[in-house]
């Protein structure tokens, strides 16, 4: 049985999305621990509902990165996590951070990376007049929205389309790619090629439309 363990800072839709997946699908793997960086992030009572142990470590009660990096893995170490799903997690992680967790730290991000990392991702595809939009689950690497793409899905943009109405849509489809990549991963369904792509072993698709 594989150990989840899941990093929010508020309601955590991504994060029950994958709750609910593992459940319904009885993956190979727990859930063992939902934590976040702010104490009143809503997503936490759902996670104690459900059973699931919850902790906060605040980035507010150190003094640099790397010390709130430290307590965080000293917190997620000791739920023995197999992976480790950032769902919201809005803290921008230290190197020496992503490399302890290297080959099981996973993100998910509003667009089709490598097009618009950072914020603001919904607002920047309607001012390039982009006709397709979507999200990417990828391995963490200490670059910033960058890392090797496990999956992605697209969705159309609309010509009356507003960021939020853009969002609401990408966001239903994130609730789609994240726990089954998360799932991949449990079950030992990915691998990573010389050229540093992901491959599903069973050629399962990795794209979502």
């Amino acid at each position: 049985m594989k150990n989840i363990v899941i990093l929010i800072s508020g309601r955590g839709s991504n994060m029950e999305a994958i709750v609910h997946a593992n459940a319904r699908e009885k993956w190979p793997a727990r859930v063992a621990a939902v934590i976040s960086n702010k104490a009143d992030a809503a997503g936490l009572a759902f996670a104690a509902s459900h059973g699931i142990a919850t902790a906060v470590v605040s980035h507010r009660d150190y003094a640099s990165r790397e010390d709130f990096d430290a307590a965080l893995a000293r917190c997620i170490d000791g739920f023995a996590p197999d992976v480790v799903v950032l769902a919201g997690f809005m803290r921008i992680l230290t190197p020496g951070f992503v490399q302890r967790y290297e080959g099981r730290l996973v993100n998910i991000h509003p667009s089709l990376l490598p097009a618009f990392p950072g914020l603001h991702t919904h607002e920047r595809a309607l001012e390039a007049g982009c006709k397709v939009h979507g999200a990417t689950v990828h391995l963490v690497t200490p670059e910033l929205d960058h890392g090797p793409v496990i999956a992605q899905a697209a969705v159309p943009v609309l010509a009356d389309d507003t960021p939020q109405s853009l969002a609401a849509r990408v966001l239903a489809k994130e609730h789609v790619i994240y726990p089954r990549a998360v799932r991949w991963m449990v079950e030992g369904q990915l691998q990573v090629d010389a050229a540093g792509i992901v491959r599903h072993k069973a050629a399962a698709a990795q794209l979502e439309l």
